[in-house]
């Protein structure tokens, strides 16, 4: 393909990337480094038969005039980016001077809003994303194992989290869980503890929201691994069976590597949105003991007073997160295919 031919094919796309992804991605950028303008506040005296009485109020014409002159707000740079709600630069410093052990000192960060964000988001991410490929595949191995009269059923069985609403499920899990719920009152059973609630138990809570992670994603992963099990070879798999290798060791040898691709795209697609946790914690109104990134962009746009250059800073750590985590499966996807045109 020509060049210049090739510029026209990709055009379209080009510019519809630039228009709904890099233009708000700048202009959160933007928002990050420019505060609210502070109000304009003038002492007022007002004297009557009793006396003078000095009062203070806003000037409204005053803090309208300011922010028509500079309507992004002012300046301050990374302010915002090391404050306390969001990288904590002051406060992390005076942590490790202050704490003589380790232990006391990531507590003391982890107590920080944006670090406990963080270390869920993180925690949730590292768990629900290989957990959910793996029960994945475990599934789709054992629906592709099964004989065709069967099969249309349990894939309908197997889809049935992706077909319900995610807040329904969420609520579902939500009333299971509960002290007079089935899965709430089994745990009280087996911990020998009848005043157990994991409502209100910051390990629970986390526990019962990675279940639900797992529980909802497995099915994309079950979906792409059956269609993938469709195209592994059938003469590369009778070769093995005929060398005398078991089912484990075709699966390990012939079934692995013939789907890695597909690993590799889900994990990209699963770690993008895992990192994004936001549903499952307003679902089971978790965050008394949960809060995620987005869940603290949520609270800061939230209310009657918004905080959009809080938000807009936490947006874009959370993108720099985002990469960081991709950085590994990409690099490693790059240098597979440079050995493959090699």
């Amino acid at each position: 393909m020509k060049h210049r031919t090739f510029i026209w094919f990709i055009l379209p796309s080009a510019l519809a990337m630039f228009v709904f992804i890099v233009m708000p991605i700048v202009s959160v950028l933007v928002q990050s480094v420019y505060a609210p303008h502070e109000q304009v506040v003038r002492e007022v005296e007002s004297c009557s038969v009793f006396g003078c009485t000095k009062s203070t109020q806003v000037d409204q014409e005053a803090t309208k005039a300011l922010r028509d002159a500079e309507p992004l707000g002012r300046f301050v740079g990374g302010d915002i980016y090391s404050d306390r709600n969001h990288l904590a630069v002051s406060e992390i410093a005076a942590a490790w001077r202050s704490s003589p052990r380790l232990g006391s000192f990531v507590q003391q960060v982890l107590n920080l809003p944006f670090y406990g964000a963080l270390a869920f988001t993180l925690t949730y991410t590292a768990l629900v994303t290989p957990l959910s490929l793996i029960l994945g595949f475990v599934v789709a191995l054992g629906v592709n194992a099964m004989p065709r009269l069967l099969r249309g059923g349990l894939i309908f069985v197997s889809l049935l989290p992706m077909i319900v609403t995610p807040l329904i499920g969420a609520l579902i899990l939500f009333w299971m869980v509960d002290a007079r719920g089935i899965l709430g009152s089994a745990i009280q059973y087996v911990v020998g503890d009848p005043s157990l609630s994991v409502k209100a138990s910051t390990p629970l809570m986390w526990t019962m929201l990675i279940v639900y992670g797992v529980w909802s994603s497995a099915p994309f992963a079950f979906v792409v691994y059956y269609a993938g099990l469709q195209t592994v070879p059938q003469d590369t798999l009778e070769s093995a069976m005929i060398d005398g290798a078991n089912r484990w060791e075709r699966i390990r040898y012939v079934v692995i590597p013939h789907l890695l691709p597909l690993t590799t795209f889900m994990a990209l697609i699963k770690i993008m949105d895992n990192f994004r946790v936001f549903e499952p914690i307003v679902s089971f109104n978790a965050a008394a003991h949960a809060q995620s990134l987005s869940y603290f962009i949520y609270s800061d746009l939230g209310g009657e007073t918004r905080l959009l250059s809080s938000a807009a800073a936490t947006s874009m750590l959370t993108i720099v997160g985002v990469v960081i985590l991709l950085s590994p499966v990409l690099m490693r996807t790059w240098r597979s295919f440079g050995r493959s045109a090699a």
